[in-house]
């Protein structure tokens, strides 16, 4: 532990942003995992929109808060919105 009284703080403020940041990557696994298993379950197009959009939301969140790297981000955006994209444009 720090014997400086700045360094105290620091450490403190530290630990909080950690808890935030896996809280906040926590939720977008989530979010993530609740659109990947709607595409697998066959639910409706709009039900899956809906989910993605949400996931985009958070994701985009993440990116400004600086707990994705922005690239991270557009990158995991991107493929989801893919995948969503296929999985409906098959059943047509």
């Amino acid at each position: 532990m720090a014997n400086i009284k700045s360094a105290k703080k620091r450490a403190k403020q530290t630990e909080v942003k950690r808890k935030k940041n896996l809280s906040r990557k926590t939720a977008i696994k989530t979010a993530v995992k609740k659109v990947l298993v709607a595409i697998e379950n066959n639910e409706p197009k709009e039900a899956t929109l809906d989910l993605l959009r949400k996931a985009e939301a958070q994701l985009a969140r993440a990116k400004c808060k600086k707990v994705l790297h922005k690239k991270t981000a557009s990158r995991k955006i991107s493929r989801l919105a893919k995948r969503v994209e296929a999985t409906y444009k098959k059943d047509k």
